[in-house]
């Protein structure tokens, strides 16, 4: 072994390599791909013809309610305590009224326990032997 990690001994194919200096150096028969010259490098920056770009002063989203959460999952966390009233308050928004986008999450998930809780009720009040002293 000579100085740098390399092999004393070479081939004639060995003169023109680089030393060998780490573990892993990769597939032997694989090369690289070159650079290409197409028409859509600028300055070193590739663009992409799929996003637009929009210059100017970024667009300011007001602030949700309820410390940033949202009234939608402060009404689903807000149900748990309250008996499940405000999950039928948060699918009444959810289905009658325009919300911002970023509620729609929590009143969607105010509409889903709402629903298993109409069903669970259904189902348990239709059970025929029910006993309320046992």
């Amino acid at each position: 072994m000579g100085i740098g990690g390399t092999t004393s001994a070479s081939c004639s194919d060995e003169g023109n390599m680089p030393p060998y200096y780490g573990t892993f150096q990769g597939v032997a028969n694989f090369y690289p791909p070159q650079p290409s010259s197409s028409h859509n490098s600028y300055q070193g920056y590739t663009l992409l013809p799929v996003y637009a770009v929009l210059e100017g002063h970024p667009i300011r989203e007001r602030r949700l309610p309820c410390c940033g959460l949202g009234l939608g999952w402060c009404m689903f966390i807000l149900g748990f305590f309250l008996g499940g009233i405000p999950w039928y308050f948060g699918t009444f928004l959810l289905l009658c009224t325009r919300v911002d986008y970023r509620e729609k999450p929590g009143l969607i998930a105010c509409t889903i326990v709402s629903l298993i809780i109409v069903i669970a009720i259904t189902l348990g009040s239709s059970h025929r032997h029910f006993v309320w002293w046992t």
